[in-house]
């Protein structure tokens, strides 16, 4: 009997000729999170996972369930063929021993027998085994809700036995939709934002516009330990810390209160863009909820959004607070979102937005700035620091020139392009 966890994907199974690009990048992703020296494979649909001697199988859950790309994680056992009934049984039996310490009070089994010369068959083996692990356990048989489901795979190397699994994430796996660049505040929208982007397959650089001295570095710290957090995710995580003050003072100075938070946005969109060059990222990612504050009604995204070339991902769109913030909770960066430090966007907020402005308008008051407007952008993108964060920690990282991939990076590509080049 051999443990191991078996991580199962349902979005990646309904992949064409590219299937298997995406299951490269679920192996690689897998690989990246679990302990040193497991080892993982991929065997009729299913992720396959071993663990070092020794380690518990709970280190191997607690990884895979932030593997983007699997849907449920399953502790489990190998029996090496030939296995007959009597083995299964006894693993069947044990599985469920396990569940009903851990307070199951009802189960099924989920047999299939992919090796056809097994002499039951699948129903067969489900009333065999059900009877056997009723009867050893006292465990109530229920096929519609159960509290345990023990799966049973018969297949022609081996059986493998599964107990009470967790559920996985979801979504791509990290990689497989090339790069995009998040606009990480220090709040609390943009980091899900951005883990919604991971989540469909994007490997995430962010930046985040930083004012000294109007915001510390209480609020910069805040946002390379909200980078950390998501690399626990998604490996790490390249972040921009881009000098904003003087473009963010000489708004101040030209530009009607009003409409000076569009037209700030409008400029970090353009900053942002000549940082995707600089990274081979595909998109840009922010943490706009429609309606949520006076920046973010149609008229005011249609302002900010035409300035943009690549596309503009908003995956929080149809959101309200209280769904952000569940998400918030569950990926941990919510109490870290709510430090008291304040990014730009609250330091500069102006006492009366427009919410319904014409682009002409934003326009008319953006051209205020005059020709500096470009070297403000321009010299914002050349003064950008990026930082390399890691769940564990942030380390400097020399920029890449423009338009120079990182190492074993995908270039920038159309969505079709990426997913063929895994």
């Amino acid at each position: 009997m051999e443990p191991l966890l078996i991580g199962r994907y349902a979005e990646i199974a309904l992949k064409g000729g590219n299937r298997a690009d995406f299951e490269r990048a679920l192996a690689r992703a897998a690989r990246r999170l679990l302990p040193g020296g497991s080892r993982v494979e991929l065997r009729g649909s299913r992720l396959l996972a071993r663990l070092p001697a020794g380690l518990p199988a709970e280190a191997g859950l607690a990884a895979l369930r932030r593997c983007f790309g699997l849907v449920r994680i399953e502790p489990s056992w190998r029996l090496p063929c030939p296995a007959d009934l009597a083995d299964i049984t006894g693993e069947a039996v044990a599985a469920a021993r396990r569940a009903a310490q851990a307070g199951a009070s009802s189960f099924k089994i989920d047999a299939r027998r992919a090796d056809k010369t097994f002499p039951l068959t699948s129903p067969e083996l489900n009333r065999s085994l059900g009877a056997a692990v009723a009867a050893a356990t006292g465990l109530r048989v229920d096929v519609h809700h159960p509290d345990v489901a023990i799966g049973v795979d018969v297949r022609d190397d081996a059986v493998y036995v599964s107990g009470a699994g967790v559920p996985g994430p979801g979504g791509l796996p990290t990689g497989s939709a090339g790069r995009a660049m998040a606009l990480l505040s220090g709040g609390i929208d943009s980091p899900v934002a951005a883990y919604l982007a991971a989540k469909r397959g994007c490997r995430l650089s962010a930046a985040y516009f930083h004012t000294p001295p109007y915001t510390g570095e209480g609020t910069r710290q805040k946002v390379e330990d909200l980078a950390a957090a998501l690399a626990r995710y998604t490996g790490d995580v390249r972040l921009w810390i881009v000098p904003f003050t003087a473009a963010q003072l000489a708004v101040q100075r030209a530009v009607p209160e009003p409409l000076r938070t569009l037209v700030v946005r409008r400029l970090m969109v353009r900053i942002a863009e000549g940082l995707c060059r600089r990274d081979r990222a595909g998109a840009l990612v922010t943490g706009d909820s429609l309606g949520q504050v006076a920046s973010q009604t149609l008229e005011s995204l249609a302002a900010v959004g035409e300035v943009a070339d690549l596309p503009l991902l908003r995956p929080l769109v149809g959101a309200d607070k209280v769904e952000i913030v569940a998400v918030a909770r569950r990926i941990g960066t919510y109490d870290i979102s709510i430090r008291p430090f304040d990014d730009c966007c609250t330091v500069f907020a102006p006492q009366r937005p427009r919410t319904r402005p014409t682009r002409l308008e934003v326009r008319d008051a953006e051209a205020a700035l005059g020709a500096g407007a470009a070297a403000l952008v321009a010299d914002a993108v050349a003064g950008s620091q990026r930082l390399r964060v890691t769940p564990d920690g942030v380390a400097t990282d020399a920029p890449t020139a423009p338009g120079e991939a990182g190492a074993g990076e995908v270039p920038a590509a159309g969505a079709g392009d990426v997913a063929r080049r895994g």
